[in-house]
């Protein structure tokens, strides 16, 4: 009942990108108008337990990139309702200022200080994270900063631009503040990752999207898909940390307003808000029952799901893992100042 209510009006998948014509797109397109979309949300939160986010933040330091709309100002909001100290890594000093002055005054906690850095620059995100570890504690840190561009487009430093912003930018500033969370009692990495990841296996082979025909949505859910790697590969790497990769569902935000105009226009009506998008952002950065799961578990709506549809080849090899991680690991010490 809930799908056919969800669904009414799309005897089609084609909203979808171009590449819905593959079976898995399909299937995953009729799991998201049942599970991502606005009563997705309402259907899981009848389980939710409330007292889990009923914390005292006070004390406790975040760091959540791309805070200053959407999912990471709504996240950013909560944090400081909570009480808990907020660092935005925002690019937009303007946008910044703006989003911090709302937050102040919607949560009357003044700890809420900006970092203007472009997580698509290696080395600003090197930089920043160096200078950062120096006079600063952190506690949990939210990669949540994302980038969907959809013509291949090069940053100064000539890496394609959503692989630098959304997995090497994401590598670089977690592997650079590892130490620095080491340090902080109950640290957690939470990354803001995206149930698109799911139509993609990962292709180690051309990660800066230089063969064939560029496509902006698959290029973003490739690199969503690393991050749930990377993800996985921390948590067996580093055991004092706790962490997690979560799906926010289908939000009505700025980014997916202009990165997907024509997916934005007819599902509208049916996007999450960005409160609802936080929600498990929140409940991973916060909660004691978060810390309960096992790190480096992928979650939708406060629950650990397959990183993996059903019967899909999407699977990697550890090797392939290894060569991420390797290729990695060489742009890393390339940008390093």
């Amino acid at each position: 009942m809930l799908l056919h209510w969800c669904t009414q009006g799309f005897g089609n998948a084609s909203v979808c990108s171009q590449s819905s014509a593959h079976n898995g797109n399909a299937v995953w397109f009729v799991k998201g108008l049942q599970e991502y979309t606005k009563c997705g949300y309402e259907a899981a939160a009848k389980h939710f337990a409330p007292a889990d986010l009923d914390v005292n933040l006070s004390g406790k330091s975040f760091m959540i990139t791309g805070a200053n709309s959407g999912i990471g100002k709504a996240t950013a909001q909560e944090i400081a309702n909570r009480g808990g100290t907020v660092h935005m890594v925002c690019r937009n000093k303007g946008r910044a200022e703006a989003a911090k002055d709302e937050i102040v005054e919607r949560s009357k906690n003044e700890n809420v200080h900006i970092h203007v850095v472009d997580m698509s620059s290696a080395r600003q995100v090197w930089e920043f994270a160096q200078s950062f570890s120096q006079s600063n504690t952190v506690h949990v840190l939210i990669n949540n900063a994302g980038c969907m561009v959809n013509q291949r487009e090069l940053t100064e430093e000539g890496l394609e631009k959503n692989f630098a912003t959304n997995t090497l930018g994401t590598y670089i500033l977690t592997t650079a503040l590892i130490p620095a969370l080491k340090k902080a009692e109950d640290p957690r990495v939470v990354t803001v990752s995206s149930g698109g990841m799911l139509t993609q296996k990962l292709n180690v082979d051309d990660l800066q999207f230089e063969k064939g025909t560029f496509d902006g949505t698959m290029a973003y859910a490739q690199n969503k898909r690393q991050q749930v790697i990377l993800t996985e590969r921390w948590a067996s790497q580093h055991k004092d940390i706790h962490f997690s990769s979560m799906h926010p569902g289908w939000a009505d935000t700025p980014a997916v307003q202009s990165s997907m105009p024509s997916f934005h226009a007819k599902m509208q009506s049916r996007l999450r808000t960005d409160v609802m998008g936080a929600d498990t952002v929140v409940w991973l950065a916060v909660s004691p029952a978060a810390s309960k799961q096992p790190s480096g578990l992928f979650f939708q709506d406060r629950k650990a799901v397959a990183t993996h549809l059903p019967l899909a080849s999407s699977r990697s090899t550890p090797q392939e893992e290894e060569k991420l991680l390797a290729a990695l690991e060489e742009f890393t010490l390339k940008f390093k100042p």
